[in-house]
C-alpha cells in the first residue's frame, strides 16, 4: 500500500511540473507575442536592414585619341518583383498578359508558369520575387518599363529591377591582356589591375532589407552616393594595334610557334601604340600572358643584344673603324674549352667590323670583345649597367620583369661567360627593355621611360598626365651613335634582314636568333626576333618583334620574326603621310630626257606632268585611262577604252593600275617579275571577261 502511494505520488508531481512548464512556455509565448513585441519587431528590423556598399560605377579605358573607348562599365539589369503592391484591380487585369510577356522574352518557361509563380507569392504575401536570373540590358529595362503592372512603376506596380554594371569591351580581344582584368578579390592583370585605384572610384552606402527571395533596396535619404572612378587615356592606337595582333597572328599560325609580341612606339616621346601579346592554346592563339613586359617573356636576347655589345666596344675603344677587319675564319672558333659557330657553313672569313653586325656573326663578335675587354671583364659589365640594362624601366603597369646582367662575382661566371654574353647568352631582357634600349639610339641617345597611360580624367578634368621621362640624357657619345645606326641600316641594306627592305623609307634593326634552354641544356629550338626603328634617317618610330620556339626550315629572326616588323612598318608608312617624301623630291626634274610614262590615269598624269614641268596635250580626250605618245618635248595622251565586260589594256601602266583595273573587274591577277611597268598580259585586250579567271602580268 505504501508502495502504491508513492508510486502515485511520484506521478502526481511529474504531472504537475509538466504542466508549470508547459505553463511556462505559453506565458513566455504570450509574453513575446503581445508584451514583448516592440523589442522583438526591433530586433528583427535590424537584423532584416542593414547598410550595404552601392558600388561606384567604374571609370573608362580610351585610346590615344581619347575618343575609342577600350573598356567601359554598362549598366545590365536582373528583374524581381513586389506581386502585393499593384491594387486587386490592375493586377487581375495585367497578370495575364505580363506572364506571357516574361514567357517570350525569356523563352525559358510557360506563361502559365509565370503566371502561377506570381500568384503564389502575391497569395503568400512575399514581397521579394526574382522573376528570371538572366541579365537583361538597358533597352531590354525601357521594353520592360511598357508591360502591363510594371508600367505603374516601382511603387505602385512593384517591379524591381536590380542594376548590376558589368565591364564590357567595345574591340572584342582586342588588346585584351594590355587592358586586362580585375577579379572580386582585387588581383587582376593590366591596366585594369595597375590603375584600380583611379580606375574604381569610392563606394557608396545605402539602406537595403533582407527579405524573402533576396534583398532590395530602402531609399529613405540616408544613402551616400557612391563617387565614380577616374577615365585613363592611354597611349594605344587603335589602328596600329589592330594590324600589330594581325600580322602577329598569322606569323604564329604560319610557324606553330609557342608565343610571340609586338611592341611599337614612338621614338621621341615613348608613347606605346601597339602592344601584342599572343600565346598558344588549343583553340589557336590568345592574348594569355603580357610576354612584353613579364616574367614569361624575359629571356636571353641573342643577336639582338649584340648591338649593347658593340656600342660598349666604340665607347671603350674609339678607335675602333667600322671598316677595320677581323678574321672570322671558317665559321668554327675554340674560345677556352668552347667551340662558338656562326650561322653559314665555312663560315665568313675575314669580313670587315660593320659586316661582322651585319652578318651576325657570333665569332666576330666574340673575337672583338675578347680583344677588348678579355683582361677586364667588369668593364664590360659596367659598361652594360651605365646603359641602363641592370635596372627596370618603371613601367605603368604592374609586372615588369627585373632584368638579368651577369656579375663577375656571380657563382656561374666562367672564362666564357664574356663572350657568351656579348652575343645575348647568360643573361636576361623583356622584349620592353630590349626595346627602350634600341629607341635611345634611334633617339641620339636619349634613353626615355616608356609610357602606355596619358592622362588621368574627370570628365573633361585632366586630374593628371604623364610626360615624357628621360632615364639617361646620353648613353653614350655622338660618335658610337653614328656608327651604331650605319650597321643597323647595313642589317637591312646588304644583311640579315635585307628581304624587308624597303624603296619607301630606310629601315634599321636587328636580327636575332637565340636557342632555348631546356633541363639546362641548349637545344635547337629558338628565340627570333627582330628591334629596330624607321625611318632610320629621321627615326619616328621603334618596334620589336618576338617569335618563340617557330617550326619549319626558315627559323631565324630575318624569316620569322622582321617581316612581322617589314608589315607593321609598312601600314604605318602608309597612313603617316608626314612620314612620305614630297612628290618634287621624289621626281627629279630634266627637261632634256621624257618621263617613261606608257599608259595610266589621265588625272594622275596630268598631276605628274604639271609637277615635273613636262608639256602635256589631252587633245580633247576625256577618257579615265589613257595611252601616252611622246612628241616635239611633249606628251599626247589618247584614248585607251575600259569597260567591264572587256578585258582592259594594262600594258605600260604601273602595278598599282593594273591591279585597280583588273581586280575592280573579278579578275585573278598574277605577277611576274620585279619591274616597275607591265611589259605584257596573258589575256589579250579586249577578250570578254570571264568572272574570277586568270591573268598574268609580267613586269619589266
Amino acid at each position: 500500500m505504501n508502495i502504491k502511494k508513492s508510486i502515485l505520488l511520484r506521478v502526481r508531481l511529474a504531472f504537475l511540473a509538466i504542466c508549470l512548464f508547459a505553463c511556462v512556455i505559453v506565458y513566455k509565448i504570450v509574453y513575446i507575442q503581445y508584451l514583448d513585441k516592440t523589442n522583438w519587431k526591433a530586433i528583427s528590423k535590424e537584423r532584416r536592414i542593414r547598410y550595404q556598399p552601392v558600388p561606384a560605377t567604374r571609370g573608362n579605358i580610351y585610346s590615344d585619341d581619347g575618343r575609342s573607348i577600350l573598356a567601359t562599365s554598362l549598366p545590365f539589369y536582373r528583374v524581381a518583383f513586389d506581386p502585393t503592391i499593384a491594387e486587386t484591380e490592375k493586377y487581375n487585369a495585367g497578370i495575364d498578359s505580363l506572364a506571357l510577356l516574361l514567357s517570350r522574352f525569356y523563352g525559358d518557361r510557360s506563361a502559365s508558369y509565370y503566371m502561377m509563380k506570381i500568384n503564389n507569392a502575391r497569395h503568400a504575401g512575399r514581397r521579394y520575387i526574382r522573376l528570371n536570373s538572366r541579365y537583361i540590358n538597358y533597352q531590354d529595362k525601357k521594353l520592360m518599363s511598357r508591360w502591363p503592372i510594371f508600367r505603374a512603376g516601382k511603387n505602385k506596380g512593384g517591379v524591381i529591377f536590380e542594376k548590376v554594371e558589368k565591364r564590357f569591351k567595345p574591340f572584342g580581344i582586342l588588346a585584351e591582356r594590355t587592358i586586362g582584368f580585375i577579379n572580386e578579390d582585387k588581383n587582376g592583370a593590366g591596366l585594369e589591375y595597375s590603375f584600380n585605384d583611379n580606375l574604381a572610384g569610392t563606394d557608396g552606402e545605402a539602406l537595403f532589407e533582407r527579405i524573402a527571395g533576396g534583398i532590395k533596396p530602402i531609399y529613405d535619404g540616408t544613402e551616400v552616393k557612391p563617387q565614380h572612378g577616374y577615365d585613363i587615356r592611354t597611349t594605344i592606337d587603335i589602328n596600329l594595334q589592330d594590324v600589330a595582333e594581325n600580322a602577329l597572328y598569322k606569323a604564329l599560325e604560319k610557324t606553330n610557334a609557342e608565343y610571340g609580341c609586338v611592341i611599337m612606339m614612338e621614338v621621341k616621346t615613348g608613347e606605346i601604340k601597339a602592344i601584342a601579346n599572343l600565346g598558344k592554346t588549343t583553340g589557336g592563339y590568345i592574348e594569355d600572358y603580357n610576354y612584353a613586359v613579364g616574367n614569361q617573356g624575359r629571356t636571353e636576347p641573342g643577336s639582338t643584344f649584340k648591338l649593347a655589345s658593340m656600342m660598349a666596344l666604340f665607347e671603350h675603344n674609339k678607335n675602333v673603324l667600322l671598316t677595320d677587319s677581323i678574321d672570322t675564319g671558317n665559321g668554327s672558333y675554340r674560345i677556352k674549352g668552347r667551340t662558338m659557330t656562326d650561322a653559314k657553313n665555312g663560315g665568313y672569313g675575314k669580313i670587315t667590323v660593320q659586316e661582322v653586325f651585319e652578318k651576325s656573326s657570333n665569332i666576330g663578335v666574340a673575337k672583338l670583345m675578347e680583344e677588348t675587354f678579355g683582361e677586364n671583364p667588369k668593364a664590360y659589365i659596367d659598361y652594360l649597367n651605365e646603359f641602363g640594362l641592370g635596372s627596370t624601366l618603371g613601367f605603368h603597369m604592374e609586372g615588369e620583369a627585373r632584368p638579368y646582367i651577369k656579375s663577375t662575382q656571380d657563382r656561374s661566371w666562367s672564362g666564357t661567360s664574356l663572350t657568351s654574353m656579348s652575343i645575348g647568352y647568360e643573361l636576361k631582357l623583356s622584349p620592353l627593355q630590349t626595346l627602350a634600349f634600341y629607341n635611345a639610339v634611334a633617339n641620339d641617345g636619349v634613353k626615355i621611360q616608356p609610357i602606355i597611360v596619358k592622362e588621368i580624367r574627370k570628365a573633361d578634368e585632366v586630374v593628371h598626365s604623364f610626360q615624357t621621362r628621360v632615364l639617361n640624357p646620353k648613353i653614350c657619345s655622338d660618335e658610337t651613335l653614328k656608327k651604331l645606326r650605319a650597321m643597323m641600316e647595313g642589317v637591312v641594306e646588304h644583311g640579315t634582314a635585307k628581304n624587308i627592305r624597303s624603296n619607301d623609307y630606310k629601315v634599321a634593326g636587328k636580327t636575332g636568333t637565340a636557342r632555348k634552354v631546356k633541363d639546362g641544356r641548349y637545344v635547337k629550338t629558338y628565340s627570333t626576333s627582330f628591334a629596330g626603328y624607321f625611318p632610320a634617317d629621321n627615326p619616328k618610330y621603334s618596334c620589336i618583334v618576338i617569335i618563340d620556339s617557330p617550326h619549319g626550315v626558315n627559323v631565324y629572326g630575318g624569316d620569322v620574326a622582321a617581316p612581322v616588323f617589314k608589315e607593321l612598318a609598312d601600314k604605318v608608312y602608309a597612313r603617316d603621310l608626314a612620314m612620305h617624301q614630297p612628290l618634287q623630291a621624289r621626281v627629279v626634274p630634266n627637261k632634256d630626257s621624257m618621263p617613261g610614262v606608257k599608259a595610266g590615269s589621265l588625272e594622275d598624269l596630268t598631276l605628274i606632268c604639271n609637277k615635273i614641268g613636262v608639256s602635256s596635250h589631252t587633245n580633247g580626250v576625256d577618257d579615265d585611262w589613257v595611252r601616252v605618245e611622246p612628241q616635239n618635248r611633249s606628251l599626247n595622251f589618247k584614248p585607251n577604252p575600259v569597260n567591264d565586260t572587256q578585258v582592259p589594256d594594262v600594258t605600260g601602266m604601273t602595278l598599282r593600275d593594273a591591279l585597280f583595273l583588273l581586280g575592280n573587274r573579278h579578275l585573278k591577277v598574277k605577277v611576274h617579275g620585279m619591274g616597275k611597268r607591265v611589259e605584257k598580259q596573258s589575256v589579250v585586250p579586249g577578250t570578254p571577261i570571264v568572272k574570277d579567271s586568270q591573268i598574268i602580268i609580267v613586269l619589266s
